[in-house]
């Protein structure tokens, strides 16, 4: 494999502007050369096209839905940029986000190590809205099988759509990336569904950056939210438990036994536990009361320790707000 061969799609489904600058620039500083930046403008009323009008680098191109896929159906624009891309690997990173200089070039040196890889995964930090890092997420080891990478959400570790080089041949072949609501979840079963017959290969140094701020899409909080949020999760537990099924332990050696087992044994909790959350939050904004999500406890399969919880919560949030009249 010559230096140079392994050409990235780099791809920025942008809607909004105000990180967009920053991002782009974070490409274009980008040790490793061979590379396209693909950026798909969805029907934005910001000024995205004069924000890329000012580089002139011939590796980046711009594209400008008709109509606007929205927050709900992002991953339609996801698939936009891989419809565009040309590249033997592709990244999908958010407007906001950045790739650290040595990004690309850490990436190449995990393919060349395993070339028969279909995703490879960047170690992150958070950055906040003035680009200072916050933290490290954990670093993971070098290779993994599928059900270590589940195994690291369900213990609460986070990961990004962008945090994920997929080989484009092989994303295109199973259909792009997973589409759920508001993307929630595609990062996971996208990523999943790419490691589940070869595995993962992590890199060992920071390489991407993640950026929490109060424009990001999962801060956002409405019944409509919740609800996708509530439909997404429940998707995610589905698709892992047919994982589950396909698989038994007896397919692999004794430390990958460990994390199927971890996931069989710890699914149902994580997803009970991630459904709690987003009922604490319906219930603090008032959109609606115990007694509709206890209609749908059997339905989530919540326990009746979560339910509980949910029942004390309600009824603080209702004892706090006497006391402030």
């Amino acid at each position: 494999m010559n230096s140079n061969s392994v050409k990235f799609s780099i791809t920025i489904p942008a809607y909004k502007g105000r990180f967009l600058y920053e991002a782009i620039e974070s490409v274009l500083r980008q040790t490793y050369n061979n590379w396209e930046l693909i950026i798909v403008d969805d029907c934005s009323p910001e000024d995205i096209f004069g924000i890329v009008n000012q580089f002139s680098d011939p590796r980046i191109r711009y594209y400008r839905n008709e109509e606007n896929c929205g927050a709900v159906n992002v991953v339609d624009n996801w698939n936009k940029c891989l419809e565009y891309a040309t590249g033997d690997y592709i990244i999908c990173m958010g407007d906001d986000d950045r790739l650290l200089p040595n990004c690309l070039e850490d990436l190449v040196k995990l393919i060349r190590k395993y070339p028969s890889l279909d995703v490879y995964h960047a170690w992150t930090q958070i950055i906040d809205e003035n680009g200072a890092a916050k933290r490290a997420l954990i670093k993971r080891n070098e290779f993994e099988n599928v059900f270590s990478l589940i195994s690291h959400k369900i213990k609460g570790d986070y990961q990004f759509i962008g945090d994920f080089c997929f080989k484009l041949s092989s994303l295109k072949d199973c259909g792009g990336y997973y589409k759920l609501p508001l993307a929630w979840c595609s990062d996971d079963i996208t990523s999943y569904r790419a490691a589940e017959k070869k595995g993962i290969a992590n890199t060992q140094t920071i390489c991407f950056e993640y950026r929490v701020s109060s424009l990001t899409i999962t801060k956002q909080v409405s019944k409509e939210i919740i609800d996708y949020k509530v439909k997404s999760l429940l998707a995610e537990k589905k698709w892992i438990e047919n994982l589950l099924d396909r698989f038994n332990t007896f397919c692999f050696n004794t430390d990958e036994r460990i994390y199927y087992i971890q996931v069989r044994d710890n699914l149902s909790k994580y997803i009970s536990e991630e459904v709690s959350q987003l009922i604490y939050l319906d219930i603090k904004n008032r959109y609606r009361g115990i007694s509709y999500w206890i209609h749908f406890f059997y339905r989530y399969r919540l326990s009746t320790l979560i339910m509980f919880k949910i029942f004390l919560y309600s009824s603080y949030y209702d004892f706090c707000k006497k006391m402030k009249r």
